[in-house]
Parts: C-alpha cells; sequence; structure tokens
C-alpha cells in the first residue's frame, strides 16, 4: 500500500489485521507510521 493511506494510523491497523506488513508513505508520515504499526502490533498481542 502506497500513498496517503500507507501512512494513517486508522489504515495501518486494518492492514496488519489482514496480514500485510509493509506500506508505503510520503517522508513527513514516516514517524506517524512507525508509531502506528508498532501500536497495532502491541493491540493484536493483548
Amino acid at each position: 500500500i502506497c500513498g496517503e493511506h500507507g501512512g494513517d494510523p486508522a489504515s495501518i491497523n486494518f492492514f496488519n489485521k489482514i496480514g500485510l506488513d509493509y506500506v508505503s508513505c510520503s517522508p513527513y508520515r514516516v514517524p506517524t507510521a512507525i508509531l502506528a504499526a508498532a501500536q497495532a502490533v502491541i493491540q493484536e498481542h493483548r
């Protein structure tokens, strides 16, 4: 998944749930995407 959807926290959570493990986004969204991905993994293991 690339573009603005790749950096959206809600989208990242959804992508994690369906098994996607790679997204691409604009550079300014990378910190948010990293945080959202970490949060999605933590929620998955609870």
